[in-house]
């Protein structure tokens, strides 16, 4: 099985306007309201892949029994901790080519709440292939909880692959136990070595990445620099006419995920995974394929080794 983490998961509800009036009244009629956050955008993924797959947590009041819903009616596995307060909603205005965010900050967690997520964490590895860790914490939580997580799948020999920036990211590459797998964009490279790297390849050879399995620089349209071990790949996507790249780096996550416990080979592997980024982007909806499309894509994937 894999498990997905969204420690900070939301109601995502998207409005579709023509125009926005601002500070003016707005109806709208075309809502969309799904489970959000970038671990749930994974474990949807995962889903279509048709993995077996279930998804932690915090979730609570109403807006958690929405997601709790949904994710029974993913058929996925529900480990979510239940605390007192109120799961967030975030909205977006889709206007005129526009697109306005309203993001609630979420509930704070208490500690022992995130003691007792720890604690059940630590019981569902035994049940566990590949675990992901993905997005932000809420309020309340320590800066090295992603790195005291890796360390406890470390102890059970559970891969897990990384998906955060800034002090959460630096804090889970300056400990011992180090993650499978990151994906940053080049701004978050960026920020972890203090500066812009003149030569990204150079880059990922730094002190701080050693010991990481998989390294994937995502590139947006461009594809992804890969280091896998010792060895950097350059990925070429094919051209598309993108629909909603929203959501493409949690697919990617997803589609590495779905590969490790296929057993993939190295370059089957970031062809699948990076299909899965593709074939987002293709979609209306966020954290979403068409899984009848991912042989296609696979084979217009370009992997091309640079050093």
């Amino acid at each position: 099985m894999i498990l997905t983490v969204t420690l900070n998961p939301s109601v995502d509800i998207g409005y579709q306007l023509n125009t926005f009036e601002l500070d003016g009244v707005n109806r709208v009629e075309t809502v969309s309201k799904t489970a959000g956050g970038k671990g749930l955008n994974v474990t949807r993924v995962l889903r279509l892949l048709n993995e077996d797959t279930g998804a932690a947590g915090f979730l609570g009041g109403s807006l958690g029994n929405f997601i709790h819903a949904q994710l029974q009616e993913l058929g996925v596995k529900d480990f979510f901790i239940e605390i007192d307060g109120e799961t967030r909603n975030c909205i977006a205005v889709l206007h005129e080519g526009k697109q306005t965010e309203i993001l609630e900050s979420g509930p704070e967690i208490a500690e022992a709440d995130a003691e007792r997520f720890m604690k059940g964490y630590r019981d569902w590895l035994e049940a566990m292939d590949v675990i992901t860790l993905s997005g932000s914490l809420p309020k309340g939580m320590p800066d090295d909880y992603y790195a005291r997580l890796i360390a406890i799948a470390a102890e059970a020999d559970v891969p897990v692959l990384l998906d955060t920036k800034g002090e959460l990211l630096n804090q889970a590459l300056r400990t011992d136990k180090k993650p499978f797998l990151i994906k940053p964009n080049e701004d978050e490279l960026a920020d972890l070595l203090g500066e812009k790297p003149e030569n990204l390849i150079a880059a990922l050879h730094a002190p701080i990445f050693a010991g990481i399995e998989w390294i994937v620089v995502t590139l947006g349209a461009k594809g992804a620099l890969v280091k896998h071990l010792d060895t950097i790949y350059k990925v070429s996507p094919p051209q598309v006419n993108a629909v909603n790249p929203v959501g493409s780096g949690d697919s990617v996550i997803a589609g590495f995920a779905s590969g490790l416990v296929r057993k993939l080979p190295e370059i089957e592997l970031m062809k699948y995974a990076l299909s899965m980024g593709v074939l987002n982007a293709l979609e209306e909806k966020t954290g979403h394929i068409n899984p009848d499309r991912v042989e296609w894509c696979m084979k217009q994937m370009k992997v091309e080794k640079v050093c």
